[in-house]
This record gives C-alpha cells, sequence and structure tokens, in this order.
C-alpha cells in the first residue's frame, strides 16, 4: 500500500491527473439531492468511487447547512489534485459557520459540521469579498479527503 497521496498517484500511472467541477445551485431544498448525485457521478467516473460515501456525506452537510441558513443561491466545488479530494460549499451569506457545541451533539440539528470534522481530514473556511469572487460576498467552507479515506 501507499505510504503517501504523491505515492499512490504515481502507482496508478499518472492517469488521474488534477479536475475540478462547480456546480451552482439554487437556494431549494431539493439542490442537496442534486449535488450528492452529482458528485457520487463525478467520482465514479474518475475512478475513485471508494470517497463516494465519506464525501457524498459532507457534501450534503455543506450543501444543507448553505441552503438552510442562507436566502441566496450556492455552489458546489469539487477538485481532486495530489490525491487529495476538496470539497467546498460557497454561499453568498458572509456569516462565519457555527461549529457544534457539547449541547447540541446530541441534538436532532446543528451537528453538521461535527459530522465534517469527524469525517474529513481536513476543514475550514474563509470569507469572500469582490476581490474573490466579482460583484459577490460570501463565504467558502470547505473540506478535503485523502484516497485513504
Amino acid at each position: 500500500m501507499p505510504a503517501s497521496a504523491a505515492e499512490a498517484e504515481a502507482e496508478d500511472g499518472g492517469t488521474f491527473q488534477p479536475w475540478e467541477y462547480s456546480l451552482y445551485v439554487p437556494n431549494d431544498p431539493r439542490s442537496v439531492t442534486i449535488c450528492r448525485r452529482t458528485l457520487r457521478l463525478i467520482l465514479a467516473i474518475h475512478g475513485r468511487p471508494h470517497l463516494s460515501d465519506a464525501a457524498e456525506l459532507v457534501a450534503t452537510e455543506l450543501v444543507a447547512n448553505a441552503v438552510q441558513h442562507t436566502k441566496g443561491p450556492a455552489a458546489l466545488r469539487i477538485r481532486w489534485a495530489h490525491g487529495v479530494l476538496r470539497i467546498g460549499v460557497w454561499d453568498a451569506d458572509p456569516t462565519p459557520p457555527q461549529p457544534t457545541t457539547p449541547a447540541t451533539v446530541l441534538a436532532e440539528a446543528g451537528r453538521g459540521l461535527a459530522l465534517v470534522r469527524g469525517c474529513a481530514d481536513e476543514w475550514g473556511w474563509y470569507a469572500l469579498g469582490p476581490a474573490q469572487l466579482p460583484g459577490s460576498n460570501g463565504k467558502f467552507v470547505w473540506c478535503e479527503l485523502t484516497s485513504a479515506a
């Protein structure tokens, strides 16, 4: 078994070049399902179906948060490079995401970011302004899964 993501990519003969997809969706609860199914298809086409379960879970949580807690559109961005799958969601609300507190861990709602933290190797967010995304403000919440996920 390869010791690093770079070795894993070298092992597959370099056939898996970096790629990136973006999917812009309206503020509609059905967008979550559309993003999840699109993500599964992209991973299958690129030979990474073993990442689907974890990737779908974190993407579902990130897109659901964007749709539930904002009023505008959202976008799902999926990028593969150097053995790492980065999943990010943009929304037009610059309010920082609220991580789960111990009081909400057992609640029916509010656990999304705890699931993301538990499944992803890394996660974070950053605010966006017109310099990063012309004509818009908002935030980008992202997480990363390695090929061993």
